[in-house]
């Protein structure tokens, strides 16, 4: 399964209670669990315009917390690039198109609660 942004935070904020109980159990006994890297990208970006703040610099943070959960990047690569600027313009989120893109080309379902990523025939999670 992939995660996307909002599920990574929510997954690592122990406090938050957005991700079921029932998917938490799925997550914790994966052995892996990816995001895309586009993910390091918008926590980044919000981090330096002051949208979200985290205890820790974001490297900092994106090392503690992919090792604590067993999470794996998966990197933008020239294909899944394609996929996202080819999909259809249901989504107009780019980061989101590249997450969408990268659970089609895995075939992995997604963590989130944008039920517009059903649009694109990805399994939703959450």
């Amino acid at each position: 399964m992939i995660l996307d942004t909002c599920a990574l935070l929510w997954l690592a904020d122990e406090s938050s209670n957005r991700i079921s109980e029932s998917v938490l159990e799925l997550i914790n006994n994966e052995a892996v669990v990816y995001i895309s890297a586009i993910s390091g990208y918008e926590i980044v970006t919000k981090v330096g315009v002051g949208k979200l703040e985290l205890l820790v610099p974001p490297a900092k943070w994106f090392e503690s917390v992919l090792a604590f959960h067993h999470i794996e990047p998966i990197e933008l690569s020239l294909e899944i690039c394609q996929k996202a600027a080819g999909l259809p313009r249901i989504h107009k989120d780019p980061c989101d198109r590249f997450i969408i893109a990268s659970a089609l080309m895995f075939d992995l379902p997604v963590v989130t609660s944008d039920t517009r990523f059903c649009e694109y025939g990805v399994q939703v999670l959450l």
